[in-house]
């Protein structure tokens, strides 16, 4: 069999069982989001201020295509629970900049970091084989994203 058969093959192998475990791995990944008290608008605000640090409440509201008051009662609604803070600009006192706390970002971080099929206890079931073997792709997709500059 040739390199790119075995290639093509190999490439639809990993994209039927990557469809199968995201979809065996959606009852554990959901009971994340479903712990948080945050609605869904809450979630993507602050997913906003964890990614793009120092946004303003306006900027917020221009992005999300929302009145400045609907912004202001989510943000307000953030830092009333300590996941986000307003900090005045350096250059402009009068502009407050939105910094998520480092709640706001563990919280985030659990969320979008979440892969229950890396758990421990699914990892615990792997060979040792199997396990440096899943050591190796991963460092690979690592080294692939780092070069295609997405490295966070």
């Amino acid at each position: 069999m040739s390199n790119n058969r075995r290639r093509a093959e190999a490439l639809e192998n990993i994209d039927a069982l990557t469809l199968a475990v995201s979809v065996r791995s959606l009852p554990r990944m959901i009971g994340s989001l479903l712990s948080t008290q945050l609605t869904i608008q809450q979630l993507k605000v602050l997913t906003s201020i964890v990614v793009a640090d120092r946004n303003t409440t306006s900027d917020l509201a221009s992005s999300f295509d929302v009145s400045l008051a609907t912004m202001s009662k989510l943000v307000e609604r953030l830092v009333d629970q300590g996941l986000a803070e307003r900090l005045t600009d350096a250059a402009d006192q009068r502009v407050r900049r939105l910094l998520p706390t480092p709640l706001g970002r563990d919280v985030i971080g659990k969320i979008m970091a979440a892969r229950p099929e890396m758990g421990a206890d699914i990892l615990d079931g792997l060979t040792i084989e199997e396990l440096e073997s899943l050591a190796v792709g991963l460092r690979a997709i690592n080294r692939e994203l780092q070069a295609a500059g997405h490295d966070g």
